[in-house]
């Protein structure tokens, strides 16, 4: 069996998991989400053996969903481009901080987030110079 790897992303446009939530409804009414991509995973193995995309919110990471399946999707411009089929569920996760990036990166399972407990899901982030100084001495 492979070990699992996730993805982390932007979520751009979104500033609060909410955000996130009520487009993904609005567009895929409640199932199965997707995120279209210019570039296929290569170590499409280690992502679909359980998986997430982990999303980043004004440059702290919040939430995840578990990612089922990568599809193929060609693009009116003739280009192929790779579909992450999300689960419809967000799992909000402890607030990490995270410099901008572009397109999408590998996460190591060590280096994901834990999810934030069943109870505490509603929980706001800390203030982001906060975070910031936490995470300079390895407290996050």
């Amino acid at each position: 069996m492979a070990d699992v790897v996730h993805l982390i992303k932007l979520c751009v446009g979104a500033e609060r998991i909410e955000d996130l939530t009520e487009w993904q409804e609005a567009h895929f009414g409640g199932g199965l989400a997707e995120h279209v991509t210019r570039m296929w995973p290569k170590r499409d193995a280690e992502i679909l053996a359980g998986g997430s995309l982990y999303w980043v919110f004004k440059g702290v990471t919040l939430a995840r969903q578990r990612i089922v399946g990568l599809e193929e999707r060609i693009g009116a411009d003739g280009i192929r481009r790779c579909a992450l089929r999300l689960a419809p569920e967000v799992i909000r996760t402890q607030a990490m901080p995270r410099r901008p990036f572009q397109g999408w990166r590998y996460l190591s399972a060590a280096d994901a987030p834990p999810d934030l407990p069943q109870n505490r899901d509603r929980e706001e982030p800390l203030p982001r110079d906060l975070m910031s100084a936490l995470s300079e001495i390895g407290l996050r």
